[in-house]
């Protein structure tokens, strides 16, 4: 059998991971493009892993230009049945203090429809279940290893993803924590959305670095105050990648590994031969 192979998506401040053995750098061209950057490969703690730092080293790229397509299709060409993300977030809750970590399980998406984020689409009509839009288990994982490590850590919550570069307004702030979201970012719906459609499990290691501009008490967020937190939680981070790691089985039980199974709407013989070439690494078991 196979080793499973687990998939790390870096995100401010997280542009490689400390203890890869056995590395080396993969330069993929996709049929979206290319990815952020070359993927890195190597063994940690025993586990095969890849990892992608998601704005490209020395962090080129903005939300909206990340490549994500590129980057979930390169991470099923490479084998990756598990991504972790890492991601620095701000905090819409009293309670979710900078320098904690959320395990979040509910996006809400609030950017505005300049990104791709399907690989449907040339001919090709498909709907998967998005209900519940991360991996239970991984989040599971994720959340007791972070524990184990001594972060204090938030077990579940919604990230509302924003379209960037610019942080929120007040008015804005203000009526996104009326909705009751917990966490603010600009990436993880994208990544989720495509990892799903490419039967990938997906799961998220938040790392709060300030209240956005909703606290009275608190200065607005800024990139200043954001690397200063973003410098003690990286490191964090790593700890809980390498204990996850070790926990994680090599069979996956969860309804991601089948999502595409009945998710495809067009009729097969109808659908073009360009398009089955392009989607042959994410769903070419189904065409």
């Amino acid at each position: 059998m196979t080793q499973p192979v687990i998939g790390v998506i870096g995100g401010s401040g997280l542009y490689e991971i400390e203890g890869l053995t056995d590395v080396r750098e993969v330069t993929l061209q996709t049929p979206f493009g290319d990815p952020s950057d070359c993927f890195i490969t190597g063994v940690l703690q025993g586990a095969r892993m890849v990892f992608l730092p998601r704005h490209g080293r020395g962090h080129r790229l903005l939300p909206t230009e990340v490549p994500f397509r590129a980057n979930i299709w390169g991470m099923k060409k490479l084998g990756v049945e598990r991504i972790i993300s890492v991601s620095a977030v701000g905090s819409m809750k009293e309670s979710i203090v900078p320098g904690h970590i959320v395990v979040p399980d509910q996006f809400f998406d609030r950017t505005l429809g300049k990104r791709p984020m399907t690989f449907f689409g040339e001919g090709i009509v498909g709907h998967v279940q998005f209900a519940d839009p991360i991996c239970s288990d991984l989040a599971s994982v994720l959340y007791d290893a972070a524990i184990a490590v001594g972060a204090t850590t938030h077990k579940g919550g919604t990230y509302i993803c924003i379209e960037g570069p610019q942080f929120s307004t007040r008015a804005e702030s203000l009526i996104y924590r009326s909705w009751g979201v917990d966490i603010i970012g600009m990436t993880n719906i994208n990544e989720a959305r495509l990892a799903r459609e490419a039967e990938i499990c997906y799961g998220t290691i938040a790392l709060a670095t300030d209240y956005d501009c909703w606290h009275h008490e608190h200065d607005d967020v800024s990139v200043e105050a954001v690397i200063a937190i973003i410098h003690k939680n990286v490191a964090t981070a790593r700890r809980i990648i390498k204990a996850a790691v070790s926990a994680l089985g090599d069979e996956r039980t969860c309804l991601c590994r089948e999502a595409l199974k009945f998710a495809i709407m067009t009729e097969r013989e109808r659908i073009p031969a360009a398009t089955r070439e392009k989607l042959e690494v994410v769903m070419g078991k189904y065409l």
